[in-house]
């Protein structure tokens, strides 16, 4: 389903509640400040230390965390340019959009990865150090990257094929829909989204019911697995909300038919709920229930300012 940027952004300056679109913005960038701030903390505390560096689950945590950190970055200088109505040249444009759609991806592909190697670790625990070796790991991730391709490479093949090269020259307000020229096209976006939501929700609920299993037969180290049973939980969660994320164009562009007001509305919903919220979750995971990652966060948040947190407890 096209969407008509000209009318988006007339229907934005037309509204008469303009102060209230002002403070939702407000509300965004203090939001927005605050993920990245605490991101790129969490970012640096993963390069100062050696262990966090070579453990599988910690690489895939910190993967995450870029993504998440570019994926903000780049949303929030497109909400700042469509809200003040900024163009930009539509070559520039195209090549933004085809980076959020494979970011899109990338987060819930992690997570997943991350659910399935804490799968291995407590299912699995003697085949754990060799199924997921540093090297492995770092192939993993291309394999996810790769995934998260697929569905930009689709959407682009056809928008190359269907626009005139006089449009790179133009300048456009920057939005993602820009890509959908046909109405089929966005029904197999859908499609794709919905095999994904498919699969790793499948590989979301098997690792899950295999861990709960585990927890139940465990008869030693009983913490270890209830620990990593609510990480899986807490990883459903935060995959859920990216989930349902795919859904939202495909919602938003039927409702926009009906009534643009309601759409602006819920679009701001969406960005609140679907696309910050798991960015949160994510850090709460690793950075706040993880003990060693969270003294190492604590040590270099305060710069070291902290007597009662030795350096040397933190230097795993």
């Amino acid at each position: 389903m096209t969407v008509n940027n000209t009318s988006m952004n007339a229907g934005l300056n037309s509204s008469p509640s303009l102060r209230a679109i002002n403070e939702r913005v407000i509300i965004v960038e203090v939001l927005i400040a605050v993920f990245l701030y605490t991101d790129t903390l969490l970012i640096f505390t993963f390069f100062q230390k050696d262990y966090f560096r070579t453990n599988t689950r910690y690489i895939f945590f910190v993967h995450t965390l870029l993504c998440d950190w570019l994926f903000l970055f780049v949303t929030n200088i497109l909400l700042l340019l469509s809200y003040f109505v900024l163009p930009m040249p539509a070559w520039i444009c195209v090549i933004i959009c085809v980076l959020m759609g494979v970011l899109t991806f990338a987060t819930p592909l992690t997570l997943t990865a991350m659910c399935l190697e804490r799968y291995v670790a407590i299912c699995m625990p003697l085949r754990h150090a060799d199924i997921y070796t540093i090297r492995r790991s770092f192939h993993c991730l291309l394999v996810v990257h790769s995934l998260s391709c697929i569905q930009s490479i689709v959407i682009i093949s056809i928008f190359f094929a269907s626009v005139s090269l006089s449009f790179y020259t133009q300048n456009k307000i920057c939005q993602v829909e820009m890509l959908i020229v046909h109405k089929w096209q966005s029904l197999l976006r859908s499609v794709i989204s919905q095999l994904y939501f498919l699969i790793m929700s499948c590989t979301i609920l098997f690792t899950y019911v295999k861990i709960m299993a585990a927890a139940k037969e465990a008869s030693s180290d009983k913490k270890s697995t209830s620990k990593g049973r609510k990480t899986v939980i807490l990883h459903a969660a935060q995959l859920l909300l990216c989930l349902i994320q795919l859904w939202c164009p495909f919602i938003e562009g039927t409702v926009m038919d009906i009534d643009f007001r309601m759409f602006i509305d819920l679009r701001y919903f969406d960005y609140i709920v679907f696309i910050l919220a798991p960015r949160c979750l994510c850090p709460l995971v690793y950075g706040l229930r993880d003990d060693k990652f969270y003294m190492a966060l604590k040590y270099h948040a305060l710069c070291g300012l902290n007597k009662k947190i030795s350096p040397k407890f933190v230097d795993i």
